[in-house]
């Protein structure tokens, strides 16, 4: 939910209050402090209202949450709204950015804007997360099963063998197919030190830890991309339309009205990003667009490098799900020997 409102209160008689009032700054006697510079007192600007502070948005927004949720129950609909962050829920999810009216408009008539693009990326990592912790979380509960089965479970040098264990019958293909995937899984035991199920079960706890490390990064970073964005975006409008609200503020009183007409979306752009601007520039003299570009390349560079380990962790988890199939499949073999040999046993 996107809150705008107007910082002037109104008055009893439906006039538009001041934004501001002045607030004068005392020494520790109580006495007011002379600024010899500006020639005057020291005072600071108090907001007339505290409709700008965060945890007034959040009352409100708590508010519509309430509201819409009980009107929703009243209509029969199931489902429900909820004010939170994905942080503030645990749903391991990137955020998308804002479209916007005209750029959503834009992509329901088929035309791709920047915003969409990074929309649609961002729905593809978010699948490509999901399914990563969901294959993860498998092997997890697979592992967990093995360690408290009541039968030892294979060992992985059985496990190799299995996989180079071609009955009769079997083709050209499968058996190039089966060496391969013995030597992949050959590979990752020795290059992963593991030698056991309990090396194997250590090497998946890590990987978890791991893909939460991976995540949480990915989301940090997107949300600073995001942001940064909008820095740049916002410091370009203020330049290209800088020179027209000059322009306006120097033309005279009694054209400034026919000026703001003509001109009136680059005067409301300007102001807009000059009102933006000015709670982001944090002291500097000048707009710090160069730096802020630097800082996006290095963390575009750092995403592309997540991106890898995510790649890297996925092919982990395929060569782990490989072993997998391998012992399910020799606990299948096995089992009628087994049950054989309790036959013969009570006979």
């Amino acid at each position: 939910m996107h809150i705008m409102l107007t910082m002037r209160p109104i008055n009893e008689d439906g006039s538009w209050g001041s934004k501001q009032k002045k607030e004068y700054i005392f020494d520790k006697n109580g006495e007011n402090i002379y600024d010899p510079k500006k020639r005057q007192y020291k005072c600071r600007s108090i907001p007339s209202t505290d409709w700008n502070d965060r945890g007034k948005a959040d009352e409100w927004r708590k508010d519509w949450e309430d509201a819409a949720n009980a009107k929703l129950e009243r209509l029969g609909f199931e489902f429900r709204i909820d004010r939170r962050t994905y942080d503030e829920q645990g749903i391991e999810k990137i955020p998308t950015v804002h479209m916007g009216a005209s750029a959503s408009q834009m992509e329901r008539k088929g035309i791709r804007t920047e915003h969409g693009n990074i929309n649609r990326e961002i729905s593809v990592t978010n699948s490509q997360l999901r399914q990563l912790r969901a294959r993860i979380n498998h092997l997890k509960g697979w592992l967990k099963t093995e360690t408290a089965a009541s039968t030892a479970s294979p060992c992985l040098a059985d496990i190799i063998s299995e996989m180079l264990n071609h009955g009769e019958g079997v083709s050209r293909y499968h058996k190039i197919t089966d060496l391969k995937a013995a030597a992949n899984a050959l590979r990752f035991l020795e290059e992963n030190h593991i030698s056991d199920m309990s090396g194997l079960i250590g090497k998946v706890g890590g990987m978890n830890t791991h893909f939460n490390d991976v995540r949480d990064s990915l989301k940090k970073i997107e949300r600073r991309i995001k942001t940064l964005d909008e820095h740049i975006k916002q410091s370009e409008t203020y330049l290209e339309y800088k020179a027209v609200y000059k322009k306006y503020k120097e033309t005279k009183p009694k054209h400034q009205a026919d000026f703001h007409k003509k001109h009136h979306t680059s005067i409301l752009l300007f102001d807009h990003a000059q009102r933006y601007l000015k709670d982001v520039m944090n002291g500097h003299a000048t707009l710090p667009i160069r730096a802020w570009k630097t800082e996006r390349a290095r963390l575009s560079a750092e995403k592309n490098g997540l991106y890898q380990q995510h790649s890297k962790l996925k092919d982990e988890v395929k060569e782990i799900e490989s072993i997998r199939r391998s012992v399910e499949r020799i606990s299948r073999e096995d089992r009628p020997e087994r049950n054989r040999t309790k036959s013969h046993s009570m006979d």
